[in-house]
């Protein structure tokens, strides 16, 4: 951790000499970092370096996987996600994932937007139909889909259903999002929304993002971790990683020299 690089910042989520092992093979190793509230942090490395299984702990999605383990803390909001009495429903609310690929439901618009609410216990009509609107104005869907609410989702572009997974995963009131190489399936002009969009959510909620896309991480994040081999080789403020890496395995990854 660099002595002062989140100096009077709020802190979202702190990890602590976290490992993870798919049966033997050992995937991370010993990863310490704080990720602050309401800034973008990317996480960049080559393909097979753990950014997306690190990514995948931070709301307990490795569960999932019956050989892998953890061990380490995650500490959100005070308490460590891993600790056995944890609502792992609850945490995923609080800590949302938008995905690779869109995958948004088979169902209407408006229905993508509800199914999380719903679950959680909200069964108002009115109150259902404003989170609807809300999610999607936050996710800049809302001009171009509010007259076919009640269309399939899957009607959608690639870069609307990427939006319509992020206004679902608004719809829940997360505080943590996490974005798993959002913008490879899309084009250009998808992904620059996309881009803006994640730069305006900072404002209200702490967000990690895993790309593979170096001007990507240049352009929306506050700060970026490069991860070889399932360590951290150097962590800190964007542009002094990108201008004055300390490493010169992130140096000779940014350059293009590998990876």
């Amino acid at each position: 951790m660099v002595n002062g690089l989140f100096q009077g910042r709020d802190i979202g989520i702190k990890v602590s000499d976290l490992n993870l092992w798919y049966s033997t093979n050992h995937a991370l190793k010993q990863i310490s970092i704080d990720v602050p509230k309401n800034q973008v942090t990317s996480l960049i490395g080559p393909s097979g370096c753990g950014k997306s299984t690190f990514i995948r702990c931070l709301n307990r999605m490795n569960d999932l996987i019956r050989s892998c383990r953890v061990e380490g803390d995650v500490v959100v909001d005070g308490t460590n996600i891993y600790d056995p009495d944890i609502d792992v429903v609850e945490l995923r609310k609080k800590v949302g994932m938008v995905f690779q690929k869109p995958n948004p439901f088979p169902m209407s618009i408006a229905e993508n937007i509800t199914y999380g609410p719903k679950i959680h216990g909200i069964k108002n009509k009115n109150e259902l139909n404003r989170i609807v609107e809300e999610s999607l104005k936050s996710s800049a869907l809302w001009d171009e889909v509010s007259d076919r609410l009640d269309k399939s989702a899957l009607d959608l572009s690639g870069g609307q259903q990427q939006r319509l997974c992020i206004a679902r995963t608004l719809a829940v009131n997360p505080e943590i999002i996490l974005f798993d190489e959002p913008c490879s399936a899309l084009d250009p002009i998808s992904t620059a929304k996309i881009e803006e969009l994640i730069m305006n959510l900072k404002k209200d909620y702490t967000i990690v993002i895993v790309t593979h896309n170096m001007q990507q991480a240049a352009r929306i994040s506050d700060y970026t971790a490069y991860f070889l081999h399932g360590k951290i080789m150097e962590y800190g403020d964007t542009e002094q990683i990108f201008e004055n890496p300390r490493v010169k395995s992130t140096e000779d990854y940014i350059t293009g020299r590998f990876g």
